[in-house]
């Protein structure tokens, strides 16, 4: 069974606040979009392998641990995803990105897939599956199976908002996938957006409304 982590730390649910301000312009909240996917990935990344090796430093020579070479990919769900992109390769820097293109039917609510582009090795990877939102939860269960047929043995799921109708879908569609969010609300309306919720991620991140 997979994890499921609301984290509360204290920077995170600062910038959380001024996120969810409507008054909020497009530049900021990119810039909090990348911050806060840069402090879930610290957490998410807690499990990554490590092997000792030997250096040098000005004074002698030591043993010191290094990540041992797991490789890693981060797959957005176009297109908020992407604003949490940058912060996560500050810290994994070496991670290949892949991208999975999903919108949702304003009748029905479902995701409908448009684009799947995927690192040719993702089956050797761990994946982290990041989007902002995580709402009826339909969009990340099509990406994360869209994903698992090529074959990857360890997903995660980053988000930054989850409902809980979302977080339930997610985790019993996916019950391997460990989800790590960094606030989990009160509901979803009757047009399948988060309350409070933040609005539309893609919308405000890309300054389209």
């Amino acid at each position: 069974m997979g994890k499921i982590l609301v984290m509360d730390h204290p920077l995170i649910q600062h910038k959380l606040s001024i996120l969810r301000e409507v008054s909020t312009g497009s530049k900021e909240f990119r810039a909090l979009i990348s911050e806060i996917a840069n402090l879930i990935c610290y957490e998410a990344t807690r499990d990554l392998p490590l092997e000792e090796v030997e250096i040098t430093t000005p004074i002698c020579k030591t043993k010191a641990k290094v990540l041992s070479g797991k490789k890693l990919a981060v797959v957005p769900i176009l297109r908020a995803g992407l604003g949490m992109v940058d912060g996560m390769l500050t810290l994994v820097p070496s991670a290949k990105v892949g991208h999975i293109g999903l919108y949702r039917d304003p009748e029905t609510l479902k995701p409908v897939e448009y684009y799947c582009k995927l690192p040719a090795d993702i089956g050797e990877r761990e994946v982290f599956v990041v989007d902002p939102m995580l709402a009826t939860g339909g969009s990340a269960i099509d990406a994360i199976t869209q994903i698992k047929k090529r074959g990857p043995k360890h997903i995660k799921f980053l988000g930054i908002i989850a409902a809980p109708e979302g977080l339930k879908a997610l985790s019993e569609a996916h019950p391997d996938v460990d989800i790590f969010v960094a606030a989990l609300d009160e509901k979803l309306n009757e047009h399948g957006y988060i309350v409070p919720g933040l609005g539309d991620a893609g919308d405000r991140i890309f300054g389209t409304k």
